[in-house]
Parts: structure tokens; C-alpha cells; sequence
């Protein structure tokens, strides 16, 4: 089916998807062009919220790519022109024919497992015909094409890891029990996501060259449009494609022509010195965005037309390859200052002499009063000082006299304005205080290993780790075999096979998997007391800082993360489990406190999200985080409802900490003390979440 992407001058439509009607879409189709364009840049990461037409366009860029060349019957998509040596179906016999076919968009799916990504070894002729029968995987099908991975971001990190090693190599290598293959895989990996459901790590994202956000139109007459294309193209596919099919065709025409062009684009040195003062100015780590801006700069400079990288090649480089870069804190959603960008481009380009004027500067012989150009420049026409607080802006004085930002300043108790709530449901009136910076947190882990999903949290049986035993292969799962149990399993039957060579008679059955022991991610469920008790500013900023240190926690350890709070009458679920920390962490800063205390209806209510999350995702443990200072004070006999409450969640064998707000000076009640016996759990005053010597083992009382 056809689709028809933008490019400059072209309308923008792709199967009945007027691209027009999404914020972001033309620098989209750049970013997939330039890839396209030069594979070396290494990829894009696209990154918007649902139905935004990402998949529609990542599709749409195979329409539009030159057909390959491949050698017959080589499995790895061999060039005629220059097979590789090391091709485990080669060596290529020097007249072996060859046939054309169309680029090739290889999808992999979220729940693929390390084997099917990069291709297996056939154990049993392996043991039983005493030869290497590699099985290759879907990096050996997307070479020389495409290879697409939707929701990169929930995808294990060890299978990212394993797509941009191959990415950046070309090649892609397996190694099991002794046996090495390598073969080429080069190929154009895009990846989607929705940040809603969570970030990649930053050191994954910035594996990726270039990064695009696209968001949807709020435009009405756009949306309508949107609509009326694609009942258009419902109606009749292929006149909606044949309306197309002469731009593409030039489209396509045109890459091919960039790639040919590639090799003799100059980059400069005078664009390598601007490319290095544009990433030095935004503070970037390591090298990497200045290589990936400077290939990105050639591959538009081929683009274009041109055969010298100028100002507007870097320019698109830096706006593709640099926004998902300059993140400094985990939680900073990735973004480019447009006009920091123009600065920064301003700065470090050389001013042109003019033969003209006169060699001293101005007219008076004293330098030029306004290198800028016209007598109006100034920081009103977008100069350093626009719309960008420096060390002496108002807005850095208006936040040095909040109390909650200021360490020396935390013993305030003044209430704080009700500044609203983005929390579902009917907002709490209240006070809202805001966090202090987090620090590192003390690590809270299930002291049992079950089986898991991959992370970095509780010690689990999951499909990475190290080897702690073996079980059957269940029909042709998939996985890493285990050699001498299966060797084992299959020697007692040699005689009974009828084996009289060399090797062994191995069987399907006999085949044993490997039972690896890792770290799994866990769901962190916080349960959050957001009544009146705890509403003192100081305290409630102290809680705020200790739940988004635990927070900055669950980020870097790989774990989803859910929020319940109660105040008033009432419990409400603040965030269901989600593996977006960051949606999590803004939920948080927005909480009001104020009202009683309905501590049973909050225990009540986490009980109920677990029982869900646990038939959604029934692999993944969790952990409930309760976060109060016991004082129940919701109707009659409210603390003895919530010791009920906490007695019901222990006999379900949930793993619990319970961190105790209670004020340290003055007479405390220890009455989270009790909570944290009846639920079994773990206690910790609010001053021991900061981390120390010793790691804090929950007991998981369901492995008892």
C-alpha cells in the first residue's frame, strides 16, 4: 500500500494522514530523511502523544526508499557489489546472481526476547551433526533496511543496548557456549514512544542521533481536515496513492541522489569549530552529539543539494540532534531553546570583514558600536537578555525567597498558597508545598527471588543474570539452552536411539533452558497521608523531597510507579501504575494538604490498585511505600479500621515499608510503629530514607 511522506514543497499527506495536522511532523520527516540519507547518524527517536501518525510515518518512509540489490540465497541481504567476508552464508562465489528488492521495514516487537533480536544457535545439529547452524534474528532481516521498534521505551534496556551497539558497529554478534558469529547489520532503527508511559534512560537516549517531538494540532480546521483525508483515502485506497505516486516518485529520486552526493560534501573546519562551540555552549556530555550534529550537518548539506556545509546545515543538524541531549536532571523533559540555539550559532560564526570599511571600525576610528547589525539590536530583538533569567533575573529572585527551596530556610512552618491540583477527581483545598532537591535514597528491596521482570531492583528469576539452574523447553520456546543439562539429559538415551557415529542423537525434549537469577524492576505503589496533620509546610516539603528521592530511585532502577492518596474522607488514586516517573514526580509537587486523616480507606484503596496491577502485569512484584504519621482521625475507631486494613494487606503477602512522618520533637505516639508491625513491613523514620551503610531488606512474606 502506498503512502506519500513531506518533503519541501510536497503536500504532506501519508495513507489519508494530512502530516500538517501535527506540531513537530516536518522536522519528523527530515529526521527520517537525513537517516536515510546516512545510516551513520545513528537513528531517530520519536517521541509524542498517541495517535500523532508516528507509526504512519515510519511506515510511509519504506514507500519512498531505493530498492536494494541482494545477492540469492544469502539469508543476510548480501551487496553484490561488495559481499561481506565474514557473512555466515558466504564465502559468495564471485558470479553468484543477484535480484533486486524493496527496502525492508522490520518491526520488533516489545516482548521479543534476545534470541529472536539477534538470531540463535540450532543446539541439536549443533550436538548431533557436530556443526555451527546459526539461526539468524530480526537484525540480520533488517539489514540494508529499516528496523522499527514501537514504545521503545517499555523495551528491556539489555535489548536496547543489543539495537544500538548493533546500530552504531554495523554488525551484530552471538556467543553462546563457545561459539562466536558476527554478521552485518546495518540498518536505519527508528524507534516511538510515549513519554506518558516513561523515558529512556539517559544514557539510552542519547545512543539515538536524533530526537523529534511531535504533538497534535489544536486547530479545529486542521482536525477536520485530518478527517476528511482519511475518509477520503478509506473510501478509495488506490486513487488516493496514484494522486501521490509523481511526488513521491520525485521523492525518492531525490534521496537517492543525496546518497550519491554524500561523499563529496566538505565539512569545513570552520563548521567543525562552530559544531564544537554550539554543543560546548549547551553543556552536552561526551562527544557523541558533536559527531552525530556533524554527520547530520553533511547529510542535509547532501540534501540540499549543496556540496559545502553552511550555517543552515548546521543549524538543522543542531535542532534534530541536540534537544534530548542537554538534560541534566532525569526528570527534564528534553527540549532546545530556540533562541539560545540562535546565540549560541551567532556566537560562534565569524563576522564576514568588509574590504570596505574602514580597518580600525567605525567611522570614527573606535570600534563598531553595533557588530549586530541595524541600530535597533539590543536585548528587546532576541539578544542574550530575552525572555531568559540570568543570575540577576526576577525570576531567580522571586524562588530564592520561597522557603521550600532554600535548605536554610526548612524550618518554616508558615502555610503555603494553594497553588491547585492536577490530581484527578475533585481537588483537596489546602496548602502546597514544594520539594527540596532529592538526594540519594536508601535501596528498598523484596528479600525473596520469584520470577520477575528485568530491572535493577529485587534479586528475580528473570531472563537475564546469571545461571542458577535449568528447566524444559515447553514446545519451541525460545531462549538461552543450558549445554550440559542438556547433554546430560540426552546421554541415557544414546543406545536406545540407535547412535553409532560421532555426536549425539538429541531430540527436541532433550533440550534444557537455562534458569538465570537477576535483578527485577518492582511496582513501587506510594501511599501518601495528605491530611491536615501533615500539612505544615516544612514537613510536608521534608515528605515530598524523601518520596521524589525515592522516586529518582524507581527511575534508575527500571521500576513502575503508582500514587494513592487520602485526605479528608476519602482515598484517590493520584497516578495508576505507570512506568513515567516524571508524570509521577508532577502529580506529587501539585498535592494539597488539608482535612482528616482516613488512613483505612488509603491502605483500602493501594489494596484495590495492587489487585489490579497484579492481573495486568502478574510477573511484576510490588512494593506498597506508606507514607503517614499514623494519626488516623476519619470517624469512629479510624486507627483500629486502619490496623484491620493494614492486618488484611499483610495476609495477602504484600511487601511494605512504612516511612513514619511523625514530627521528632514534641510527644510522639509511635502509632506508625504499630502500622508497620500489624502490615509486617519495614520502618523507617522519615530521616533514615536518605541512604547509608546498610541496604534495607523487605521481607516478602508471600515466599514464606
Amino acid at each position: 500500500m502506498g503512502s506519500t511522506p513531506i518533503s519541501q514543497n510536497l503536500k504532506p499527506v501519508s495513507n489519508g494522514f494530512p502530516f500538517t495536522a501535527v506540531v513537530g511532523m516536518e522536522d519528523l520527516q527530515l529526521a527520517l530523511i537525513l537517516a536515510a540519507v546516512s545510516p551513520a547518524i545513528g537513528g531517530v527517536l520519536i517521541r509524542g502523544e498517541k495517535g500523532t501518525a508516528k507509526s504512519t510515518a515510519v511506515r510511509a518512509l519504506t514507500e519512498i526508499l531505493p530498492a536494494v540489490d541482494v545477492l540469492e540465497g544469502c539469508r543476510f541481504s548480501c551487496d553484490p557489489t561488495n559481499p561481506d567476508p565474514t557473512c555466515p552464508d558466504g564465502p559468495h562465489p564471485a558470479d553468484n546472481s543477484s535480484h533486486p528488492r524493496p527496502a525492508r521495514l522490520v518491526e520488533l516487537p516489545v516482548g521479543a526476547t534476545e534470541d529472536r533480536v539477534l538470531g540463535s544457535l540450532h543446539l541439536e545439529r549443533a550436538l548431533s551433526e557436530g556443526v555451527t547452524v546459526y539461526e539468524p534474528g530480526l537484525l540480520a532481516a533488517a539489514h540494508r533496511g529499516l528496523l522499527y521498534v514501537d514504545e521503545v521505551n517499555l523495551l528491556h534496556d539489555h535489548l536496547v543496548d543489543v539495537l544500538l551497539d548493533a546500530a552504531a558497529m554495523g554488525r551484530a554478534t552471538v556467543e553462546r557456549d563457545g561459539v562466536s558469529i558476527t554478521h552485518p547489520a546495518r540498518f536505519v532503527l527508528v524507534g516511538t514512544m510515549n513519554p506518558e508511559e516513561g523515558e529512556l534512560r539517559p544514557q539510552l537516549l542519547d545512543r539515538f542521533g536524533l530526537t523529534v517531538d511531535v504533538v497534535a494540532s489544536r486547530d479545529p480546521a486542521v482536525r477536520v481536515e485530518v478527517m476528511r483525508a482519511r475518509l477520503t483515502y478509506e473510501a478509495d485506497p488506490a486513487a488516493f496513492v496514484t494522486k501521490y505516486a509523481g511526488p513521491q516518485a520525485e521523492l525518492s529520486e531525490r534521496i537517492v541522489k543525496a546518497q550519491s552526493r554524500l561523499a563529496d560534501v566538505i565539512l569545513t573546519d570552520a563548521a567543525l569549530r562552530q559544531i564544537a562551540e554550539i554543543c560546548a555552549s549547551f553543556d552536552v556530555d561526551g562527544m557523541r552529539a558533536d559527531l552525530v550534529t556533524a554527520r547530520t550537518a553533511v547529510a542535509h548539506a547532501a540534501w540540499s543539494g549543496r556540496t559545502v556545509v553552511e550555517v543552515e546545515d548546521v543549524r538543522a543538524a543542531a535542532k534534530l540532534a541536540l534537544p534530548h541531549r542537554k538534560r541534566r536532571n532525569p526528570f527534564d523533559a528534553p527540549g532546545l531553546d530556540d533562541e539560545q540555539l540562535e546565540q549560541a550559532i551567532q556566537n560562534s560564526t565569524p563576522p564576514d570583514p568588509d574590504p570596505d570599511d574602514d580597518p580600525d571600525g567605525g567611522p570614527d576610528g573606535g570600534p563598531d558600536n553595533n557588530p549586530d547589525g541595524g541600530p535597533d539590536a539590543g536585548p528587546d530583538d532576541g539578544g542574550p537578555d530575552n525572555g531568559r533569567p540570568d543570575d540577576g533575573d526576577s525570576a531567580g529572585e522571586s524562588n530564592a525567597d520561597d522557603p521550600t527551596l532554600s535548605p536554610t530556610n526548612a524550618d518554616s512552618d508558615k502555610p503555603a498558597e494553594n497553588s491547585g491540583s492536577a490530581l484527578p477527581g475533585p481537588a483537596p483545598t489546602g496548602q502546597v508545598a514544594a520539594s527540596s532537591a532529592p538526594y540519594k535514597a536508601r535501596l528498598l528491596t523484596i528479600d525473596s527471588a520469584g520470577p520477575g521482570v528485568a530491572g535493577r531492583r529485587s534479586r528475580a528469576l528473570t531472563e537475564v543474570g546469571r545461571v542458577v539452574g535449568d528447566r524444559p523447553r515447553v514446545g519451541r520456546e525460545s531462549g538461552r539452552p543450558h549445554l550440559l543439562a542438556t547433554i546430560r539429559t540426552a546421554a541415557p538415551h544414546q543406545h536406545a536411539r540407535g547412535r553409532t557415529g560421532p555426536g549425539l542423537a538429541v531430540r527436541g525434549s532433550d533440550v534444557r533452558l537455562g534458569v538465570r537469577e537477576g535483578r527485577e524492576g518492582n511496582l513501587v505503589l506510594f501511599c501518601v497521608d495528605a491530611s491536615g496533620s501533615m500539612g505544615t509546610k516544612r514537613r510536608m516539603s521534608e515528605v515530598k523531597t524523601a518520596i521524589v528521592s525515592l522516586l529518582l530511585d524507581a527511575y534508575q532502577r527500571r521500576d513502575k510507579v503508582g500514587l494513592v492518596t487520602f485526605a479528608g474522607a476519602e482515598a484517590t488514586v493520584a497516578l495508576p501504575p505507570t512506568g513515567s516517573v516524571e508524570t509521577a514526580v508532577r502529580r506529587l509537587e501539585s498535592l494539597p494538604t488539608g482535612g482528616r486523616t482516613p488512613l483505612a480507606e488509603g491502605l483500602m484503596k493501594a489494596s484495590d490498585v495492587l489487585r489490579i496491577a497484579a492481573i495486568r502485569d502478574p510477573r511484576r512484584r510490588p512494593l506498597l511505600v506508606l507514607v503517614t504519621d499514623g494519626r488516623a482521625t476519619s470517624g469512629d475507631k479510624a486507627f483500629a479500621k486502619a490496623k484491620q486494613a493494614a492486618g488484611w494487606l499483610a495476609q495477602q503477602g504484600i511487601a511494605s515499608v512504612v516511612v513514619d512522618c511523625e514530627p521528632r520533637r514534641g510527644v510522639r505516639l509511635g502509632l506508625s510503629a504499630e502500622l508497620a508491625a500489624d502490615l509486617g513491613a519495614e520502618y523507617l523514620d522519615l530521616g533514615e530514607v536518605a541512604a547509608g551503610n546498610l541496604v534495607r531488606a523487605v521481607t516478602d512474606r508471600s515466599a514464606a
